[in-house]
């Protein structure tokens, strides 16, 4: 039985296995999105109990051979709080995202990092930067498994962009110029040359976060790519924010 230790990760999500046990996706450093079963984790007296939380920096230790492995251990690495209200909701949304468009073991090392990056700015005291934060992640984990195009040139000619003129993102045709119906959920060519920029960065989460600070056009554009390709309608999470709104 192959077995592994001090693996960086994140509760995704949990569900019940049996009276005492849970069954949780995990988002690990090295091993990408894995399946584990945590026994006895429902036990007042578990060790597991307190430390597998979502949007916490965890240690673990598992093993085994099989589609769900079995949980060894974790510790809880500290340095940040538990996000409230709607950063906790908007973490939630990161986990949906990365459930529904990560394959079970296929590693993405430079996605653990930007995930800990917007989870580290959801825990912390700036709402301003909430939005932002989830446009960075969003562009970031489309790039890395490979379905956003560059955007510094138009998809289907690979001409540059000019930098007054509008551009459109879409999940098919990539992108585009933007017609009289994309007015509302277009970019300047310069803006989307700096997103690229941003992206191509040493430090992308960071510098993509301050260029899409003020890029209100660009989250239908992202939401409208990111429907289509986890192939629903309105995310779960999504739908749960609208109703709380409408509360």
């Amino acid at each position: 039985m192959k077995r592994y230790a001090n693996e960086p990760a994140y509760v995704l999500h949990r569900y019940d296995w049996s009276e005492s046990s849970l069954i949780l996706e995990l988002l690990t450093r090295e091993h990408g999105r894995i399946a584990v079963v945590a026994k006895g984790a429902k036990k007042p007296s578990s060790n597991f109990r307190p430390v597998l939380l979502p949007l916490q920096p965890l240690h673990v230790a598992f093993g085994g051979d099989g589609e769900i492995r079995t949980l060894k251990s974790a510790e809880w690495q500290g340095g940040q709080v538990m996000p409230t209200g709607d950063a906790l909701l908007s973490g939630y949304y990161l986990n949906e995202l990365l459930l529904r468009l990560l394959a079970r073991d296929d590693p993405h090392p430079p996605l653990f990092d930007v995930y800990g990056d917007a989870v580290r700015v959801l825990a912390g005291e700036h709402p301003q930067l909430l939005q932002p934060a989830l446009r960075a992640f969003e562009l970031l984990l489309l790039r890395e498994i490979g379905l956003l195009p560059s955007l510094d040139l138009q998809t289907a000619t690979l001409a540059p962009l000019e930098a007054d003129q509008r551009y459109s993102l879409h999940a098919e045709g990539g992108l585009v110029e933007a017609g009289e119906e994309d007015a509302r959920a277009s970019l300047a060519g310069a803006q989307w040359d700096a997103l690229q920029r941003a992206l191509d960065d040493p430090a992308p989460f960071d510098a993509t976060l301050r260029a899409a600070a003020t890029l209100g056009e660009l989250k239908p554009q992202l939401r409208a790519m990111l429907h289509y390709h986890c192939g629903v309608a309105t995310l779960r999470t999504r739908q749960l924010m609208m109703d709380l709104q409408a509360l």
